[in-house]
């Protein structure tokens, strides 16, 4: 299977020769990591078969947010400590997409341009969810920032996970939503439109959007995900910590080009789509975020302020439904473990496939003997 990272021996060297001077200090970070992921240059562990003496080296994955090798435990570990905190209810899925105009701006200024998008987007609903004419309460709201489409193209938009209902200003109550109904999209779509505007206003006067960006519709999108908990982990392992594209989409790599498979949206078939390496590794470093730029956000009822209420809810849906506090929690089915561990023993010997590993020294960082 080809590798982004056998993408970037090829072609990052030419690419930083090129850019280097202007390249921001994550991007540079983000292919020294992912060169370097599941290499002796971070070290590992050396494991031997106790039957055929086959020497297994198991090495350290980077832990890049970008990188596609990394995240596997990382996701389960999240999604572990979610499940705490999910709600018995129904669950919408909301789409808010910057329309064009805007992203040239949001692309400079991402550091600012992102964490507003994503706060205007969950206040917006949080308020028409208030409305008494709709849900009337406190919904709890889940926000993940995508930037790219499946071609790699530049693309913002923020995915919203929000319960189908809310608690009472009193913390009494628990207000369902009605039957696959959240909010009024249109209304929607105006709100987070004004309060990103007026939020740049107020934390960034100096930048300057066309005209068109605040005038024109914006498109949303709201689907309803059913009741319980598997959606939301469903929902959550399918979002939360993607990336830009994986290892799996990328099926052709020669001295001057990368194909990379696509789902389109329309037909929902599988295309191919080939571009120079310079190109392919422009549109995958664009979608790299800044250091420290949290892309998870948690708002509302969900908000890190509101657990107590949060916790009242969760009781008050327990004692409805008639479901005991102490569940069996819900297993994960939408993750699949795709890599083992590089700390954990690998019990099987992978060439004989009959002898056990045992493990024999760790491998220290850039000294470590490989294969």
């Amino acid at each position: 299977m080809i590798e982004l990272a056998d993408v970037f021996r090829r072609f990052a060297d030419r690419y930083v020769s090129a850019h280097g001077a202007a390249m921001p200090a994550s991007h540079r970070r983000a292919i020294a990591d992912i060169l370097a992921c599941r290499t002796d240059a971070l070290g590992g562990h050396l494991w031997r078969c106790d039957q055929c003496s086959h020497q297994v080296f198991a090495y350290h994955s980077c832990k890049n947010r970008s990188c596609p090798k990394c995240h596997t435990k990382q996701t389960k570990e999240w999604l572990d400590a979610r499940k705490a905190e999910m709600l018995p209810t129904a669950y919408f899925h909301v789409t808010i997409t910057v329309p064009e105009e805007l992203r040239a701006l949001l692309r400079a200024n991402q550091r600012d341009g992102y964490a507003r998008l994503m706060k205007a987007s969950a206040d917006a609903i949080i308020e028409l969810a208030r409305d008494r004419r709709f849900v009337g309460a406190t919904v709890g709201v889940l926000a993940v920032l995508h930037t790219w489409t499946q071609q790699l193209v530049y693309h913002p938009h923020v995915h919203c996970l929000v319960t189908g209902g809310g608690v009472s200003d009193d913390g009494r109550h628990w207000h369902p939503a009605r039957k696959a109904f959240l909010i009024p999209i249109r209304a929607l779509a105006k709100l987070i439109r004004g309060k990103l505007k007026a939020l740049l206003a107020t934390k960034r006067p100096d930048l300057i959007a066309p005209k068109a960006a605040w005038t024109k519709p914006w498109v949303v999108h709201i689907t309803h995900w059913g009741n319980g908990e598997q959606a939301v982990l469903d929902y959550l392992a399918r979002y939360v910590f993607r990336i830009a594209i994986t290892n799996t989409r990328i099926t052709g790599l020669d001295d001057r080009t990368v194909t990379i498979r696509y789902k389109q949206r329309k037909s929902a078939r599988w295309r191919s789509c080939r571009m120079q390496g310079h190109e392919f590794i422009r549109r995958f470093l664009q979608h790299v975020l800044p250091k420290g730029l949290h892309k998870v956000r948690y708002f509302g009822l969900w908000h890190p302020a509101k657990r107590d209420s949060a916790a009242k809810a969760r009781l008050l849906l327990q004692i409805e439904r008639s479901v005991p506090s102490a569940a069996k929690p819900i297993a994960p089915t939408a993750l699949k473990v795709a890599h083992q561990s590089s700390t954990a023993e690998p019990h099987i010997c992978p060439h004989c496939r009959q002898g056990h590993l045992i493990y024999i020294r760790r491998l220290t960082p850039k000294n470590a003997l490989g294969p």
